[in-house]
């Protein structure tokens, strides 16, 4: 590799760069980037000392370029674009035409895959490329026409369409639920195994069983032991399993509950912050195959929210409002 190539930066590093120096604020660019705030700011110290030149005057509740930041943000911006272009180039003659969805690999293989034949019963002639990936792309710059994001309602682009909030709640296959230690209410948790989703970047501490089990009158609970996953189908799978209870998204997991394969006991969620916005990229927003697409998700989105979630609780039929 040509000598000046291995001294560059890394591409997550300039990435983090020119968010935070077209936002001037280090939290709107950790939001964008779908990152902590403490992470993309260690990632501009890296870059600064790798460069050995300040980039960001700090500035109380304020942040600025300075000069050579402001030189090298021009420069860095110029060359993320060229960088873009040149891909998409790359690809044009390479993939046949059709339609490119980017979300989380959870949302992906839980929500969007299960339903995805109703919409080529719908438009057979429109292929559909996933792209499930759990780092943000950018859709001014690369190939994907439409993104599906999970983002606080305040953090939501102009043109983006909400298609629903999310609730919290314990699910557990039959045979845990229904076992020698019955849940019947939140307390019953301490005897059971508890599956977590340890999100590396920590930008979803509402996900986390401290937050469902303090707002239930339980902070203190110490569970009989706990699995730990990187990804959050993973976490369900080990539920299905029958490995431990996991903390539910609905109306993410709604099928593995209308289906038996898990069971929710309590009848009480913990509402996220967050809901799932469908965002179509700057360049697709004219084409046709574009736009059936959001039309079919927004209206799955909203079959889904009508439909009733039901499930068996521990021992009785009950409704999931």
């Amino acid at each position: 590799m040509h000598k000046t190539l291995r001294s560059l930066p890394s591409l997550d590093f300039l990435r983090g760069f020119e968010a935070a120096g077209r936002r001037l604020s280090f939290t709107l660019a950790a939001q964008e980037l779908f990152v902590t705030q403490s992470a993309l700011s260690r990632q501009i110290k890296a870059l600064e000392e790798a460069l050995g030149a300040p980039l960001f005057e700090r500035r109380h509740r304020a942040l600025a370029l300075t000069v050579a930041g402001a030189a090298f943000h021009r420069s860095i911006t110029e060359a993320l674009d060229a960088l873009a272009s040149a891909a998409e180039r790359a690809r044009g003659g390479n993939r046949s035409p059709g339609l490119t969805l980017s979300t989380t690999v959870s949302f992906a293989s839980l929500w969007m895959i299960p339903r995805l034949a109703s919409f080529r019963a719908e438009q057979p002639e429109v292929e559909v490329y996933v792209s499930a990936d759990d780092r943000v792309v950018d859709l001014a710059r690369g190939d994907v026409d439409i993104a599906v994001r999970y983002l606080p309602d305040s953090g939501a682009p102009a043109n983006a369409v909400r298609l629903f909030g999310e609730r919290l709640t314990p699910v557990a296959s039959p045979k845990v639920a229904r076992g020698r230690e019955p849940l019947r209410a939140p307390a019953d948790l301490a005897r059971h195994v508890l599956l977590h989703f340890d999100e590396p970047e920590g930008r979803t501490p509402w996900l986390d069983w401290r937050s469902w089990l303090a707002s239930n009158g339980e902070p203190g609970l110490r569970s009989a032991g706990s699995l730990r996953f990187r990804l959050y189908d993973q976490v369900i799978q080990a539920a299905v399993g029958g490995q431990g209870v996991a903390l539910g998204r609905l109306p993410m997991i709604a099928e593995h509950l209308r289906d038996g394969r898990l069971v929710a006991p309590f009848a009480r969620k913990y509402e996220s912050a967050r809901s799932y916005f469908a965002i179509v990229a700057p360049r697709a927003g004219d084409r046709d195959d574009v736009a059936a697409f959001l039309r079919w998700i927004s209206a799955e989105a909203a079959r889904e929210c009508a439909a009733p979630v039901r499930s068996r609780r521990a021992g009785s039929a009950a409704r999931q409002p």
